[in-house]
This record gives structure tokens, C-alpha cells and sequence, in this order.
């Protein structure tokens, strides 16, 4: 109990636990699995993940340290959002319009302009990702923290592919303002800037 407390712990398992003839317990094999959501939380845990990461590739690990939650998909429009209903219903206009997802990045509530940029850079490194739609509603993430947070990953990345930014909310017109003079397309209509991602992967 003490253990799913302290680490979050999803399940916290001893199967089987047996009695030896001298009356000894002896557990021959025990799980724990933790919360991904809250491993920000646990940075110990993430540096042995880092350390023995087994099947895990470096964006899982860059995600799972910043508490992302993502799933990489084998599509070619990145998809990041803030919130895992958004996020997925990000996916569904990509879809609906013919594109093939290939992410499902959802970067959680608050996120400021290092999250935003940890977060767009492990898309802009996928060689696969040929555009990349961001559908944000800023409530107590702000619209020009995310802003700067897009610019810096691609100046520091050094990307060109195509990015559309749906984004609304708290500091919209400085989030846009910033957006603009950066020449990154800036939408308030989330079917607009999916219809357009999918469409700059049929044209290229």
C-alpha cells in the first residue's frame, strides 16, 4: 500500500506468494506498474528507464520524462494537443479529411514553452512526419507560451516541414501575433488547420 502511495503505482502485484514447509513466505514473482501520467513526478524512476530503456525509443523516453502521454503511429501528419480528448479529436479530422495520423501527443494541461518545445521536437525529428497539426485550447496553458515554444523547437531543430497551429484561448491575439511573424500557419478553426496539414502531405 505504502508503495502505490509513494510512486503512484498502478498496480502493485505478489503472485504467487508461497508458504515453504518451515513456514517461511517467500514471494517467487511480484509486478509494479506506474502511473506514466505522474512519472514527471518520479525523475529517479525515469533515469533508470533511461539507463535500461529495453524496448523503448528515445522520444518514449523524452515523453515519459516530461509526462507527455504519446503514441507513436505509422501515418505522416504529427498530431499534438493538449488534453486527451482534443488530442483525439484531433485525429479524427485528420482522418476525416484523408489524412493518416502518425502520432497521438497529448502534452497535458499548463504546458509552458518547454514542454511545448520538448514536445514538437520529438515530431520535427521523426523523418516519417512529413506535416504536423497542433490543436491547442489555451484555459491555464497560455497562447503565446506555446507560441514562443513552437518557434524555439524549430529554430533549434532546424525543420522544415509544415506545421498548422490551431490556437485559442488565454493570450490568443500575442500567440498569433508571435506565430505570424515567424510565418507558422495560425488557425482558429481546428477543421481548417487539419484540412490544411493533410492537404500539404498530398502535395509534396
Amino acid at each position: 500500500y505504502r508503495i502505490m502511495l509513494d510512486y503512484d503505482a498502478d498496480l502493485v502485484e505478489i503472485n504467487p506468494l508461497v508458504i515453504t514447509e518451515t513456514q517461511d513466505l517467500v514471494a517467487l514473482d511480484s509486478k509494479i506498474t506506474i502511473d506514466d501520467n505522474a512519472l514527471y513526478r518520479h525523475q529517479d524512476l525515469v533515469s533508470a528507464l533511461e539507463n535500461d530503456p529495453r524496448d523503448m525509443d528515445e522520444d518514449e523516453i523524452i515523453a515519459r520524462k516530461y509526462g507527455f502521454t504519446y503514441v507513436k503511429l505509422e501515418g505522416d501528419i504529427g498530431i499534438m494537443g493538449n488534453g486527451a480528448g482534443l488530442t483525439m479529436a484531433s485525429m479524427d479530422l485528420v482522418k476525416l479529411y484523408g489524412g493518416r495520423p502518425a502520432s497521438f501527443l497529448d502534452i497535458g494541461g499548463g504546458a509552458n514553452k518547454e514542454r511545448v518545445k520538448a514536445a514538437l521536437k520529438i515530431l520535427l525529428k521523426r523523418p516519417d512526419i512529413k506535416s504536423i497539426f497542433i490543436n491547442i485550447y489555451g484555459g491555464i496553458t497560455k497562447c503565446d507560451e506555446v507560441a514562443s515554444g513552437i518557434v524555439e523547437a524549430i529554430k533549434e531543430t532546424g525543420s522544415d516541414k509544415k506545421i498548422f497551429v490551431r490556437l485559442v484561448g488565454t493570450r490568443e491575439e500575442e500567440g498569433r501575433k508571435i506565430l505570424v511573424e515567424n510565418g507558422i500557419g495560425y488557425f482558429t478553426d481546428d477543421n481548417d488547420a487539419a484540412l490544411e496539414a493533410v492537404r500539404a502531405v498530398s502535395s509534396s
